[in-house]
């Protein structure tokens, strides 16, 4: 069984290219994609050619772990899922003759049917999003286990995870986080909080601040604005070493937290509010292009601040 693929052969060179999968076993499905997303942490990294060395990491490879789709045939052993049913998957390893790190980014999936979460069909391609909500739900239980949750009271960034993890806190009822953003142009569409430039915030009592802005010189910055005991949680993804001066940190017997991969409890959490309306997801899918435009997709993805999310359209 063959499937159209987006691959980068190398950093900056992207092709959409036939690639073989690998046959089904009885406990994998075989999934039609609709709408794969592009992530503008790793996958620039990827895009670029700066991503730090990880097992498993060449080229080339077919990026993408926000796919969603529908399953189309199923192994003899797969329970809880039928034909028809749309799922969400975080990328796949099926792809023959490239890296499968990611593998998200195909017409045709095949996956144990163990990653694969049953979604509202209603969701549509905002079903692409689920990752990054988790991504965004793991920073109030990263170090927890058996804690209460940690919700930020200031996030910096206000790209995509900045928003979900803003919505997620009002959502939860918790006070409103005030969120630093340095681009004009993303400092529109709040929901419930305030958006402001970090240099108009006068503030040195923040419990805790959550970075999602990938600046790997963001520490200097936000460590003189916390409270005594307070906490930072890096949860971009940096490219270059992060360094502090000891004295603030000091002073304040700060504690740096990082946040990474998203848990199953972070899953089922954000699936929920997925499903019960609980968290918006309005205005945060900003572009769509078909698989045929991947060249000018992953450009406008990673070069126009107005994009908050490409969404990939894999139907004919």
């Amino acid at each position: 069984m063959k499937a159209k693929a987006i691959v980068f052969e190398a950093p900056q060179s992207l092709r959409v290219r036939e690639l073989e999968l690998a046959p089904m076993g009885p406990l994998d499905l075989e999934v039609e994609v609709s709408f794969s997303g592009i992530s503008t942490g790793t996958e620039r990294l990827l895009w670029d050619g700066t991503m730090p060395p990880f097992p498993g990491l060449s080229y080339p490879l077919v990026p993408g772990y926000e796919t969603v789709g529908t399953v189309v045939d199923l192994g003899a052993d797969v329970s809880g899922l039928q034909k028809g049913d749309q799922v969400f998957l975080p990328g796949s390893y099926a792809f023959q003759g490239v890296a499968n790190l990611f593998g998200g980014a195909g017409s045709r999936l095949v996956v144990p049917h163990d990653r694969a979460v049953r979604l509202d069909p209603s969701l549509g391609n905002k079903g692409v999003l689920l990752a990054l909500a988790a991504t965004a739900h793991h920073v109030f239980t990263v170090g927890r286990e058996g804690a209460s949750l940690t919700y930020p009271d200031l996030i910096v960034g206000h790209g995509i995870m900045g928003r979900l993890l803003a919505r997620m806190v009002v959502a939860a009822g918790k006070p409103a986080p005030v969120v630093w953003e340095t681009q004009t142009l993303r400092q529109a569409g709040a929901m419930g909080y305030d958006v402001i430039h970090p240099n108009e915030d006068t503030r040195k009592d923040y419990r805790c601040i959550c970075d999602v802005s990938g600046d790997a010189g963001i520490l200097k910055h936000v460590i003189p604005k916390m409270a005594p005991g307070g906490e930072v949680i890096l949860a971009g993804f940096y490219k270059q070493d992060l360094s502090f001066a000891y004295a603030p940190a000091f002073m304040r017997e700060a504690s740096i937290r990082v946040a990474a991969q998203w848990k199953k409890q972070d899953l089922d959490a954000v699936v929920a509010m997925f499903h019960d309306g609980s968290l918006s997801l309005d205005g945060l899918i900003t572009h769509t292009e078909k698989a045929i435009n991947a060249q000018h997709a992953y450009e406008v993805a990673f070069g126009d601040p107005q994009c908050l999310k490409m969404v990939i359209d894999w139907t004919e």
